[in-house]
């Protein structure tokens, strides 16, 4: 292998590429990073056998072939050069980098070691506004859970028709967000990692332009701007959300987000390093109290708010509370309550396409 390219364009590269490399692997072949130069220029893919990703960058190719090199490494390095124009070859010692008047060494693994990524996978098509699934990822994969105790909640159920459907949560909180499908063939319900959301949503624009997901079998596929990521899919039984959301409410909230949260920010403040993490909402006639009180001291506010229903104070995580709050987008949020106890939701005043639903905590002080 032998060729030239631009430092920048292979740095970024690079970084994108390196997201799906092993951290923690007896498959050392699985941190590595294949660099495949053939005429059309250079690829790189990375995978850690969930998520895989290729990234193709103009070079001239002067002799094609495959190389492997570890991809942190690689990545590391590749941010030095960013100004430099780089030569790429393989020899005995490995990989030979040359930039400027310098040469560089990478050890490097043999290419026929990589594991094979099928990009054939095309038997379901979706297609979307790039900014509409942009949106949907912002607004649900944070409430995905973050340990192995049930793997199918490290990622969100995606539900494929006219809408895209979307649902996350891992046993405290809920997160429901829908966009439009603007192409489609089949219908198809998916389990989709929410780190792999989370990369998809870096290669996204927030424009008008549309992105096509792929999906076959146990595969999710999807590819844009020279660059494709591939990832398998969870298998298992999803929560439906019609089972946990209330379909009935005995105290409806209207207030100002911007007011409700930056109170509740300054109650979470004292709160740090408090393993309980509480707030707790008053909520009366025309006005929400927002208390908090850690060993650091203790807050109390009150919000103004159009309130209907009963009066009751209700405990939740500071945190979860502020995650739902900086999800919406309206400047009026509705809170509706059924009681201390009850899990209660968020959603925007005017626009329904999303919704949160948090569980209170029983124990409050």
């Amino acid at each position: 292998m032998k060729l030239v390219c631009d430092g920048l364009s292979l740095s970024e590269a690079v970084m994108k590429v390196s997201k799906a490399c092993a951290a923690r692997t007896t498959a050392p072949i699985l941190e590595c990073i294949l660099l495949s130069a053939t005429q059309e220029g250079l690829s790189l893919f990375a995978t850690d056998g969930e998520l895989s990703i290729r990234k193709s960058v103009k070079a001239e190719v002067l002799e094609e072939g495959e190389v492997c090199v570890p991809g942190k490494l690689f990545a590391d390095f590749c941010q030095k050069l960013l100004g430099e124009e780089i030569a790429l070859s393989t020899g005995e010692k490995g990989m030979e980098i040359k930039y400027g008047d310098s040469v560089s060494y990478m050890q490097a693994l043999n290419a026929e070691e990589f594991p094979k990524i099928d990009l054939g996978i095309g038997e379901n098509s979706f297609t979307m506004r790039q900014r509409d699934l942009k949106a949907v990822i912002a607004e649900t994969t944070f409430c995905c859970a973050q340990d192995d105790s049930r793997p199918v909640l490290k990622g969100c159920l995606m539900e494929f028709s006219d809408l895209l459907e979307v649902i996350a949560l891992d046993g405290y909180r809920l997160a429901f967000s829908t966009a439009d499908v603007l192409s489609k063939s089949g219908e198809r319900s998916i389990i989709c990692p929410a780190r792999t959301l989370t990369e998809i949503s870096r290669m996204l624009t927030d424009d008008e332009s549309e992105i096509t997901l792929y999906t076959q079998g146990g595969m999710l596929m999807v590819g844009a701007d020279g660059m494709v990521i591939v990832s398998r899919l969870y298998q298992g039984d999803f929560i439906r959300k019609e089972s946990v959301i209330p379909r009935s409410f005995t105290t409806k909230v209207t207030l100002s987000r911007n007011e409700l949260m930056a109170s509740a920010e300054r109650a979470n403040i004292l709160n740090r390093g408090d393993k309980n993490n509480l707030v707790t909402l008053e909520i009366g006639s025309g006005s929400v109290k927002i208390t908090s009180v850690s060993e650091y001291g203790n807050v109390s506010e009150s919000v103004k708010a159009e309130v209907d229903g009963v009066d009751l104070t209700i405990s939740m995580n500071a945190k979860f509370l502020l995650d739902a709050l900086r999800a919406l987008s309206e400047e009026k949020v509705d809170i509706s309550f059924n009681g201390a106890i009850s899990p209660f939701i968020l959603q925007n005043n005017e626009k329904k396409d999303s919704l949160y639903l948090i569980l209170p905590v029983r124990n409050a002080a």
